[in-house]
């Protein structure tokens, strides 16, 4: 199997990390394409995120981590596995502060400049708003700047880069974040399956902390009102009388709330260890 993922970008590195967390280690040398991991039946392809879905789609690579937006861009007939909570931006137009343009009506005959021509001609379309569509590789922040467009329809995460370029958003587009796509006849091959199951625990782990503690036997429904974990605590009988281990799993934004109270109610020799994956 091979897994391509965006070579540079703000996919990049998230990308390669989450697939280490998950076990898929890369051979990382330096100037290849396509690397082989700690897997001996997995490589993986490093490769422009623009291009990924297509390269999933022709069977170059049987799955791959792209911005969801591209995926919409490229038209392709892929399948979206998983969404992976991160590279999480925004679709908008946006005009120069000062135009008198306010609304996506106002864009009527107006030129409008984007990185995402298909996306781009098929909102305008649905809205029944007729533009001219200025394709720009890139920077299309600039275009209203130097003339070639009314608009832009682009990508911002937190809007910095627009306020710095005196740019306002009219119209959100559509929310984009880094998707795990796959190739329609390779969804079911074992390999694949093995591959979602293991990012998906990857992901469901995440903040979620495994507390282990000594309770007091009378004390057992009282730590269960605090921490119910996911189907309850694991509860088990310890050597010492009267006296139970309780394993549970807790967000870790709870663990402020709950240590004090746990302790409060007796609990004791509490262990708090990271939940690297979480399958349910």
């Amino acid at each position: 199997m091979i897994i391509a993922i965006p070579n540079k970008g703000r996919l990049s590195q998230p990308s390669l990390e989450l697939l280490k967390q998950a076990g898929i280690k890369p051979e990382m040398e330096e100037r290849k394409l396509i690397v082989p991991t700690n897997n001996p039946n997995v490589s993986v392809l490093f490769a422009r995120a623009r291009d990924i879905p297509e390269y999933v789609y022709m069977n170059a690579a049987q799955v791959g981590i792209t911005g969801y937006d591209m995926v919409l861009e490229s038209g392709v007939d892929i399948e979206v596995l998983l969404k992976l909570g991160f590279g999480r931006a925004k679709l908008v137009i946006a005009v120069p502060a000062d135009s008198e343009i306010e609304t996506v009506e106002d864009l009527e005959g107006k030129r409008v400049a984007t990185e995402f021509g298909n996306i781009a001609r098929r909102f305008f379309e649905e809205k029944g708003v007729s533009v001219e569509i200025v394709e720009v590789s890139g920077a299309c922040e600039n275009a209203p700047h130097i003339g070639i467009a009314d608009a832009i329809l682009d990508l911002t995460s937190t809007g910095t880069t627009l306020r710095i370029n005196n740019l306002r958003v009219i119209a959100e587009v559509l929310e984009t974040e880094a998707v795990l796509i796959v190739n329609k006849e390779c969804r079911e091959d074992f390999e694949v399956r093995a591959l979602r199951t293991s990012i998906q625990g990857v992901l469901n782990a995440r903040g979620m902390m495994y507390l282990m503690m000594n309770v007091p036997e009378d004390a057992l429904e009282e730590v269960k009102r605090i921490v119910p974990g996911l189907k309850g605590p694991t509860v088990m009988k310890v050597e010492a009388e009267g006296t139970l281990a309780v394993h549970v799993v807790v967000h870790e934004d709870r663990l402020f709330e709950v240590l004090e109270r746990l302790k409060k109610v007796g609990a004791r020799d509490i262990l708090i260890i990271p939940v690297q994956r979480l399958i349910y």
